[in-house]
């Protein structure tokens, strides 16, 4: 299969079995990074974004034998989650000319708290733990911030506030390395914008000099306008394509006794499927005009 093709959700869900497996092998293939460079230091605002759109910049920078960081900004909490867990049939597999495939085979017997806390936050980190390990970074970084970026201005505003501190916090222990982010001005969701707020704010302060931001919505929008406005269009190769999947597949695996639920794939399964089937990420730098605080409706770039 080309990287070009697109997997079937059936072999989507049937891959995402054999994670253990591929997780313990697929690190290897590194050249070993130098204690003494700068790392590179990647932000993934939930446990999911990293599979989705920052797995093969991370994949090109382990190559070029540059130390990676992956910070994971928020717990994750989710209610709605939590509800969608407890479903029997699984929703997903009810949703009509949408349907996907549950890796629990549509019968999940859960009875969660719907705190959207108590499991969820649990589940989804073991699954971003696994997807870290599959990528080769160097360290896990976890922020454990409470997601509270929606409501108010000012409940918004506080969480900018804390992020831009653990993010300045990170510059000064690690003069001269890079930072990644997420592109929050195009997506959808006010925790991804409120991390590129803070991340604006300390450009503008001088304390973060190498910036990029990676557009990891773009596998909502048709395949042929996902680069428009990208600084940077990285072609992933065919090696570090397949390790990406390996960590699109660790948010799909279904083995309960090793805290696996598939929360990722319940969650996004429409953006998982589509990072799948394209082998590009899409790199942004700040628009002229941008503008801070919460999402109204997606800024463009161009």
């Amino acid at each position: 299969m080309s990287d070009g093709q697109q997997m079937t959700r059936r072999q989507m869900l049937v891959a995402g079995a054999v994670t253990g497996a591929a997780v313990a092998s697929s690190t290897l293939w590194a050249p070993k990074a130098s204690a003494a460079a700068a790392p590179a230091i990647f932000y993934s605002p939930h446990q999911d974004d990293d599979a989705l759109g920052l797995a093969g910049s991370i994949l090109e920078h382990k190559a070029a034998g540059r130390p990676v960081y992956l910070v994971l900004v928020t717990k994750g909490e989710n209610g709605d989650l939590a509800t969608l867990m407890n479903g029997d049939p699984c929703p997903l597999t009810t949703w009509g000319a949408s349907s996907h495939p549950c890796a629990a085979g549509g019968h999940h017997n859960l009875s969660w708290p719907t705190d959207g806390t108590s499991m969820i936050v649990p589940g989804r980190t073991t699954e971003f733990m696994a997807s870290a390990k599959n990528l080769g970074v160097d360290k896990v970084i976890n922020f454990n911030l409470s997601d509270a970026a929606y409501g108010t201005p000012d409940h918004y505003n506080a969480f900018v506030n804390k992020v831009k501190a653990k993010i300045k916090a990170l510059a000064q222990q690690y003069p001269g390395a890079s930072h990644k982010f997420t592109a929050g001005w195009l997506e959808v969701t006010d925790t991804h914008k409120a991390i590129s707020d803070a991340a604006y704010l300390l450009m503008n302060e001088g304390v973060l000099t190498d910036v990029r931001f990676n557009y990891v919505y773009a596998y909502d929008i048709p395949t042929s306008k996902r680069a428009n406005g990208a600084a940077y269009v990285l072609n992933i190769p065919s090696n570090h394509m397949a390790i990406k999947r390996n960590s699109i597949y660790c948010y799909n695996t279904w083995d309960p006794g090793r805290n696996f639920y598939a929360l990722g794939y319940h969650s996004v399964p429409d953006k998982l499927e589509s990072a799948h089937a394209d082998p590009r990420e899409f790199v942004f730098t700040i628009p002229s005009g941008y503008r801070t605080g919460q999402i109204t409706q997606p800024m463009t770039s161009w």
